[in-house]
């Protein structure tokens, strides 16, 4: 592991982030943070993803892009991953990531315990936790229909998952703006 990688993982105050989109692939997420789709065992060790629920919020397609958008609204629910484990360097890298279409901001978003149903997804919500999650900001650019994980991985996964994919497609000049939140 290159000294980079260990700083990269080790580093200042430690985060935790809701994620709805293609960073909920473990490839994307080590590619974006680590600069490649898999990472050793004492890397991963240091992140931990589980399920979760963002009520208030809703998920939507945006217009010519494969990754989805969330804005505010109080009668929707978004479905997705807690990532634990995040620095100070990890959420530049993620902000960069998510560029000026995006602003960051804390949020409060609870576990989903275990379910043997997937009828029953959202049903059993447990512990709340703090989270940092990116928010779309042009509403006007976002299709009326909701974004779909599987279809992104059936169809745009490939190519997300190559060589320098993700790292072409970060804003160099302007990362997400961080903004107060709850």
């Amino acid at each position: 592991m290159s000294q980079e990688t260990l700083n990269i993982a080790t580093s200042g105050n430690i985060y935790s982030a809701f994620f709805y989109g293609t960073l909920m692939v473990p490839g994307i997420f080590y590619s974006v943070c680590y600069g490649q789709t898999e990472v050793s065992s004492e890397i991963a060790k240091r992140h931990t993803f589980q399920p979760a629920v963002l009520h208030g919020y809703c998920r939507r397609r945006r217009r010519h892009a494969d990754s989805p958008g969330i804005t505010e609204d109080s009668g929707h629910e978004v479905f997705g991953t807690l990532a634990t484990g995040l620095t100070e360097a990890i959420m530049t890298k993620l902000d960069y990531f998510e560029g000026r279409e995006y602003h960051r901001r804390r949020v409060k978003v609870k576990l989903l315990g275990h379910v043997s149903d997937p009828k029953d997804i959202g049903k059993v919500q447990e512990d709340e936790r703090v989270a940092e999650v990116y928010v779309f900001n042009k509403t006007s650019d976002l299709e009326d229909v909701e974004w779909d994980l599987k279809e992104f991985c059936d169809e745009r996964l490939p190519a997300w998952t190559q060589p320098g994919y993700v790292q072409g497609r970060c804003d160099p000049d302007i990362p997400a703006a961080v903004i107060g939140g709850q």
